[in-house]
């Protein structure tokens, strides 16, 4: 149900895209399918028509010039220390918010695409804000079926020894075990005071938008481009 006029929230879409990266060098603009991971992320935004204003957050002028080639805004360049770990994608868009605000540009709902998630789409970005909307929510989170459920793993402790981290799971069947879900990093839809008061996109009540494993593949690695690219070809 689309909203009316007097209930139109301003949103800001916002694509995190640092420079540097410790597995994959330089992953946000390498090529799949002939297009870098940061196009992927512009055009599922775009084209998803929810979104005001669409922004990159980067501290590397070459992502940044690549970004604006693309037709996204980068209204300013990522203060360096948050480009480097601890600090995560929580802390890169508590400070957009922060500064959009203080040259007087002020959201109510923001859109975080990661481009680590290629293949979602806009159609997927589209339905999770619809989603959002209808739910009065103020937290989404994208996330897909986690492919080998996590109850029957194992730890190592000392002296070599295996010890299950779920026993009350252990020895049964795939089919009995409860269903588990991962963020895939392809969509968070956020109330911008609720997400500036928790801090956190974990914050509950947390509304999922459930897509499926082969637009969820998140690429950290090599192997995971690979596999984006043998999904697109079966495609």
């Amino acid at each position: 149900m689309p909203e009316s006029r007097a209930e139109r929230r301003r949103v800001l879409g916002m694509i995190p895209a640092k420079g540097g990266s410790k597995r994959l060098a330089r992953k946000n603009v390498l090529t799949l399918a002939g297009k870098s991971l940061l196009q992927w992320a512009v055009d599922a935004g775009t084209g998803s028509g929810v979104i005001d204003r669409l922004i990159v957050s980067t501290e590397d002028e070459e992502i940044a010039k690549v970004a604006r080639g693309l037709g996204a805004d980068v209204p300013f360049m990522r203060p360096e220390h948050l480009a480097r770990d601890p600090h995560g994608v929580v802390d890169v868009a508590l400070h957009a918010l922060a500064t959009l605000r203080e040259a007087g540009q002020s959201y109510d709902t923001l859109i975080i695409l990661l481009p680590t998630c290629p293949l979602r789409t806009a159609e997927d970005v589209s339905a999770a804000y619809r989603m959002f909307v209808e739910e009065k929510a103020s937290f989404m989170m994208s996330v897909s079926a986690c492919d080998k459920p996590p109850f029957t793993a194992l730890r190592l402790e000392e002296g070599n020894r295996l010890v299950p981290w779920f026993p009350e799971y252990m020895g049964r069947k795939t089919g009995q075990l409860p269903a588990a879900y991962r963020a895939n990093g392809a969509i968070h839809v956020l109330d911008v005071k609720a997400f500036e008061r928790e801090k956190s996109y974990y914050a509950q009540p947390l509304l999922a938008y459930v897509m499926p494993p082969e637009r969820s593949v998140d690429i950290d690695n090599a192997e995971d481009l690979q596999l984006a690219e043998i999904v697109l070809a079966r495609k």
